[in-house]
């Protein structure tokens, strides 16, 4: 059994730690509001481009000269998995359902015999994929040293996909990220952007807004199609970014109520030793008085 004083250091290391989990639960709090708005204004945006592209699409014509970005390679043999996590820790399961995410559609493509290439946007997301799959992750990309991921960012992160690409490097590219929902809840997605999965789902319906635009189709297409591609990193970045936040902070505010019941634990194993202890010199004392 610990001594007192041991106790009483363990009592005190844990007042220690839940010190700072309640100050990193009111930090994240802080971030999440910035996070969770920039998130719910970006997604407008994108359905929105999304929107403009089907319009686009289904103006063509002749589908067989439209851009590879909007109907693929014609094949399906190499894919290409975008894994965005985060770059630190601490926030529950938020990277691991991503990874799992992730895992579940790595296994069904080696099965069907497909060749998976990995790219990683963020070090927590490496760091648990490397252990199963290190031999088919071609790069990997982290924003630790940055305080806040800006479009740059992604539009970098969408034109090295872009130059795989135009390298003949896969045939269908996916991302992997969280949508965020509330601070409890955050839904791990699936998007594919090479070809654009939208598109093939909804080719045969009518959209219901229509456009008119010059130049002609193609000649949008061909910019506005890498756009979408940085657009929609940028988009599965900033729902991660809300969506970690709010995994810290309920993570942090478990920890906090957990630190608290191991302090009460802890004082009554405290309290009882020392009673225990105060029992035992009073027996020892009187027995040696009445020894005398």
């Amino acid at each position: 059994m610990p001594s007192l004083d041991d106790l009483k250091k363990r009592i005190s290391s844990v007042k220690s730690t839940q010190k700072i989990t309640k100050a990193m639960k009111m930090v994240a709090a802080a971030k999440l509001r910035r996070a969770q708005e920039s998130a719910e204004k970006g997604r407008p945006f994108s359905e929105r481009m999304n929107n403009i592209i089907l319009n686009l699409s289904q103006s063509i014509s002749d589908k067989e000269s439209a851009s590879k970005f909007l109907v693929g390679t014609g094949k399906d043999k190499v894919h290409l998995c975008v894994v965005i996590t985060a770059d630190r820790g601490l926030c529950g399961g938020f990277n691991t359902n991503i990874c799992r995410k992730a895992k579940s559609y790595f296994e069904k493509i080696l099965k069907e015999g497909k060749t998976l290439k990995i790219l990683t946007v963020g070090s927590k997301g490496n760091d648990q994929l490397k252990r199963a799959y290190n031999n088919y992750i071609i790069d990997k990309i982290s924003f630790k040293g940055m305080k806040k991921v800006s479009y740059k960012e992604a539009e970098n992160v969408g034109n090295k996909i872009i130059d795989l690409f135009n390298d003949n490097q896969f045939d269908v590219c996916k991302i992997f990220y969280n949508k965020f929902k509330n601070v409890i809840t955050q839904i791990p997605q699936e998007q594919q952007i090479i070809p654009i999965e939208s598109l093939k789902k909804e080719e045969d319906k009518k959209s219901e807004n229509f456009y008119e635009f010059e130049p002609d189709e193609t000649e949008i297409l061909e910019n506005l199609l890498p756009r979408n591609i940085s657009t929609q990193i940028f988009k599965a970045i900033l729902e991660n970014a809300a969506s970690e936040q709010g995994s810290r902070m309920t993570a942090m505010d478990n920890a906090t109520r957990n630190a608290g019941d191991l302090v009460d634990k802890l004082t009554i194993t405290y309290n009882r030793s020392r009673q225990a202890a105060i029992t035992k010199e009073l027996i020892e004392i009187i027995s040696g008085a009445e020894s005398l």
